[in-house]
């Protein structure tokens, strides 16, 4: 019976000791140093308690390192976690800066757009101004043709005067048989004067009316000649405004391309097979950016599943708020690309 004490005793009071750390491990209490014996046991009974202990310091052991390596798993995670939102933040301000630079870069186009409208405006004042001059000569020339028609009725009247005149030296003709030589002499002195002052007069008017005919037609062709030079000019203006405003357009369409497709590669989810790999995709967008349907064209099927996720996954896409350039690029193809 003694020896069956002997053992049953140190046994004991090992399990208690062993359920007691157990529980004390379990509320996180650390008793690492070691405990004052409650009693005296015999030598065997030291050893099996010993040997328990040793196992549970083990135990403890393990448990701490497995909580040092999940604190230092999460550790890591948060970490990675907070990489990951600096990376995104990063992009978010990239592009921001980007979509500033954008609007900076249309809002100077605009200013270069009213330059050239307000050089248009000037051209069509200037152009106004010709033909306010261009009225005037033609009221000028009007005027001398009235100047021309009043010269040719004086020279009628000159002409039936000089009948009139006629008519009377027949009469003083006609008188001058009844007369003495005399009278006859007088008479025709005063016809040959009158019908040289006549000739004389005709020949004034017709030089003049050559003159002012000369004139007229010199106006009327130095007239037609600067009209062609204004229209040739305008036309010029006007091609030039076009293929200014066309580049601008084609500079808004290309950078908004490329803003799409960097969107849709942020989005992209990509694997080992599909580099060097493309898909097309034609993409419609609402004038805010909202993608209102997107359909692949051709390409591999794995880049094309993927593409077509990551417009889903934008939702909306940059688009230039000009209503020309959105009109270019509200049916779009892309060729998707992935980047490794």
């Amino acid at each position: 019976m003694a020896d069956k004490s002997d053992v049953t005793l140190p046994l004991s009071i090992s399990a208690g000791i062993h359920i007691g750390v157990i529980i004390i491990l379990a509320l996180g209490i650390d008793f690492s140093h070691k405990p004052e014996p409650m009693q005296q046991v015999s030598a065997p009974a030291v050893k099996a308690v010993m040997v328990d202990q040793q196992k549970v310091a083990n135990q403890v052991e393990k448990l701490k390192q497995e909580k040092r390596d999940a604190e230092r798993r999460e550790q890591e995670r948060q970490a990675e976690l907070e990489r990951k939102a600096q990376e995104a933040k990063q992009a978010r301000e990239r592009e921001q800066a980007q979509i500033k630079q954008l609007e900076q870069e249309r809002k100077q186009q605009e200013i270069e757009t009213q330059k050239a409208n307000e050089a248009t405006k000037l051209a069509q004042v200037k152009q106004q101004q010709e033909k306010e001059k261009a009225v005037k000569a033609e009221a000028d020339r009007k005027l001398k043709e009235q100047e021309r028609k009043v010269a040719e009725d004086a020279a009628q009247k000159a002409a039936e005067k000089r009948k009139v005149e006629e008519a009377a030296a027949a009469k003083a003709e006609s008188d001058r048989k009844l007369k003495e030589a005399e009278a006859k002499a007088k008479a025709e002195k005063a016809k040959a004067d009158a019908d040289a002052k006549a000739e004389a007069k005709a020949k004034a008017d017709a030089k003049a009316k050559a003159d002012a005919k000369a004139k007229a037609d010199a106006e009327a062709k130095a007239r037609a000649q600067q009209e062609q030079e204004m229209a040739d000019a305008l036309a010029a203006e006007q091609a030039a405004l076009s293929q200014t405003m066309n580049k601008q357009m084609q500079s808004e369409v290309g950078k908004y391309t490329n803003m799409i497709k960097s969107t849709i590669q942020r989005n992209l989810v990509v694997d080992e097979s599909m580099r060097g790999k493309t898909c097309t995709v034609s993409v419609r967008l609402a004038n805010d950016g909202f993608v209102i349907s997107s359909q692949t064209q051709g390409g591999d099927p794995n880049v094309c599943r993927a593409a077509k996720a990551a417009i889903l996954k934008a939702g909306k896409l940059p688009v230039s708020p000009d209503p020309a350039v959105y009109n270019l690029m509200k049916e779009i193809n892309l060729i998707v690309e992935p980047t490794f």
